[in-house]
């Protein structure tokens, strides 16, 4: 078997030739969760053609692969978060795998290699699937479990774009039926709970619940895993596919939860929307009208507050979403009881406590999970990495990665400025002063979630599988200037500082990333954006594009994320900084002389052609290759050497 191109050593990635690796990529993209070419969620669909859909051309049709796959390497990007999802493999039914779309993944790995990127493989999903809000999982799931999705909506029990959205309505965003950045909500819902709830912990809290022969845990679990094998073993022979993420952003449903408690002050612990208990959830499930307060912040912030608003009925049709002669597995399991048009609690403790003890869901199930992920793409490839996350809602209260982790398991945490993401408000007059203040909050918290590095197998590498920047903030006002015509960087200036700010911080930390996220696909319009869910992160869009020989045209706040960085050192970096005012870049390496292959330094033609290098410590040589826009330094022998570059 040949050597994949990027290895680990302790807390660091390196290649073949020994040298530190700074991985600094792209997630490609947002629109791989729908199926092509007319899958978004700007368009109404009732799923029915779940089975018959394709994911082929996503992120891209072929015939544009070389087009944007340089367009990436271009701005300086070595590596790829590549997204797919259970569903686009697995659509049509169980082991009924789509051999066209796994060519076809493979085929744009191999145009990546062509272009020096490396990447992984992430089984995206959000809120579990397309059919309760978000992505992932195929639907014939939810007939498996005895689940009818057609009734999700009419039961309160999802909150979906393609119900709710007005589409008829000419108004691009409607905050009375789908508010912005509301998707997330769905977690807490009962159809997310009870999916979640049975893929980690099926076996442990419903041993009778039965699927083809297997406990629903196993089932699912199973089935996912199978999804996986049948996409490696023909990646297998790519030394640039590094493996594969865990699971994006995975939920845990009602884990750790007491079955009816509600916090006696939800303004203070709850989250924007409708407030459930685990009790709330399943007598909605059944068909049972119930009323949940419903909180709401008090301005564009996440952090100013939350109020609670007038209650709301849930499932006034009392409709089940189980099939008829379906028990729900939980009251069966003794967790509560229907008793006519009550819900009894049978046993307070049936999420929370296991022999006597606290539930820990991340030790409890999680762990195990790893464990069986980490063993599913192994058996096919044994060196590569598991990319691995935990939900990213659990981080901020204390939660992290279980003890006992796969060997070679990557920090892939992911962060946002929550806040700005939730809001899409930005102050577009920062002074210096407030920029530094939110450059050294980004630090401190890229800080953290570097740390919980520290718990996998006495330290691994992080690598930031998700941060971004939305580019419709201030409802679109970037877009509406481009469409009076504006061009040029100040169109996109407050996402350039923004993301500036944020690799400022990740170069301090010298952090490897992935940002969020690159749409082929995308558009300046407030219904469509990356085509999922109103979202609109992506670093590229068409609309934008007005010179097609141009690889920056199409780009948006090119400024912010294409920058110089250290790719690869001949040693270890110690430190980089990029001073975008004075347009100079400093870096210290305690350069190995054993190391053969030099430094090498991303430098953007954009930034001037004609360089000014000073090089102090060691003897070493310097030279820059504008074709590859890469500053290479080979240092003489070992010790520390500084280098500052800046244009002439």
């Amino acid at each position: 078997m040949s050597q994949l191109e990027i290895g680990i050593s302790g807390k660091r990635f390196i290649d073949a030739k020994g040298r530190h690796v700074i991985l600094r990529g792209i997630n490609l993209g947002s629109d791989c969760k729908l199926p092509y070419p007319d899958g978004g969620t700007d368009r109404p669909t009732d799923f029915s053609d779940h089975r018959t859909v394709s994911f082929v051309g996503r992120p891209f049709p072929l015939a544009e692969a070389d087009e944007h796959l340089g367009r990436i390497k271009h701005w300086g990007f070595n590596a790829l978060r590549f997204l797919v999802t259970w569903e686009a493999v697995e659509h049509e039914g169980p082991g009924q795998y789509d051999v066209e779309y796994i060519e076809y993944v493979r085929e744009v790995c191999l145009r990546a290699q062509n272009f020096g990127l490396n990447l992984f493989i992430d089984f995206h999903q959000d809120v579990w699937s397309r059919m309760s809000g978000g992505s992932g999982a195929p639907c014939w799931i939810f007939e498996k479990l005895g689940l009818n999705y057609q009734a999700f909506n009419a039961a309160g029990a999802v909150h979906v774009m393609q119900y709710r959205y007005d589409y008829s309505n000419p108004e691009r965003r409607q905050e009375d039926k789908y508010p912005t950045m509301s998707w997330p909500i769905n977690y807490r819902m009962p159809v997310n709970c009870i999916l979640w709830t049975s893929f980690f912990a099926g076996a442990t809290l419903t041993p009778k619940w039965i699927i083809d022969g297997e406990n629903v845990q196993d089932y699912l679990q199973n089935k996912y895993f199978g999804a996986v094998r049948a996409l490696a073993q023909r990646l297998s022979d790519l030394d640039n596919v590094m493996g594969f993420d865990s699971l994006n952003e995975p939920g845990m449903g009602w884990l750790g939860e007491k079955l009816s408690e509600r916090h006696p002050d939800i303004t203070a612990k709850g989250h924007p929307g409708p407030n459930w208990t685990p009790l709330d959830g399943l007598r909605v499930a059944r068909g049972m009208t119930t009323t949940l307060p419903v909180l709401r912040a008090t301005a564009h912030s996440l952090h100013a507050g939350l109020v609670r608003e007038a209650d709301r009925q849930f499932n006034t049709a009392q409709v089940s979403i189980w099939n008829p002669g379906v028990q729900d597995p939980f009251e069966q399991a003794g967790a509560w009881r229907k008793d006519g048009d009550q819900a009894v609690v049978v046993n307070e403790d049936f999420f929370a406590m296991l022999d006597g003890r606290k539930i820990n869901p991340e030790g409890d199930f999680l762990q195990p999970f790893f464990q069986k992920m980490a063993a599913a793409f192994r058996e096919i490839r044994p060196d590569w990495f598991l990319f691995a996350e935990i939900n990213p809602h659990v981080v901020g209260v204390g939660r992290t990665f279980p003890k006992e982790m796969p060997t070679n398991s990557i920090n892939t945490s992911h962060w946002y400025d929550v806040g700005l993401l939730w809001s899409k408000r930005i102050d577009t007059e920062q002074d210096d002063a407030a920029k530094t203040k939110t450059r050294n909050r980004y630090g401190l918290e890229l800080a953290y979630m570097r740390s919980l590095a520290d718990r996998i197998n006495g330290g691994s590498p992080t690598l930031i599988g998700e941060f971004g920047i939305p580019y419709d903030l201030n409802d679109g006002e970037s877009f509406s200037r481009w469409g009076k015509g504006e061009r040029g960087a100040d169109v996109w200036k407050p996402q350039a500082v923004a993301l500036e700010l944020t690799y400022d911080a990740m170069d301090m930390l010298l952090l490897s990333s992935t940002q969020w996220n690159y749409t082929a696909s995308n558009r300046n319009d407030l219904r469509i954006g990356d085509g999922w869910n109103q979202e609109d992160l992506s670093v590229f869009s068409r609309d934008q594009q007005t010179d097609p020989a141009d690889p920056s045209s199409g780009g948006r706040a090119v400024e912010g994320f294409s920058r110089p960085y250290v790719q690869r050192a001949q040693g270890i970096l110690k430190s980089m900084h990029f001073d975008p005012k004075e347009k100079r870049f400093v870096a210290e390496v305690d350069a190995a002389a054993e190391v053969s292959a030099p430094t090498e330094i991303y430098w953007p033609a954009r930034l001037g052609k004609d360089l000014k290098v000073e090089l102090s410590g060691v003897e070493a040589e310097w030279s820059y290759s504008l074709k590859d826009q890469r500053v290479h330094v080979q240092a003489k022998a070992t010790g520390s050497f500084k280098i500052s570059i800046s244009a002439q």
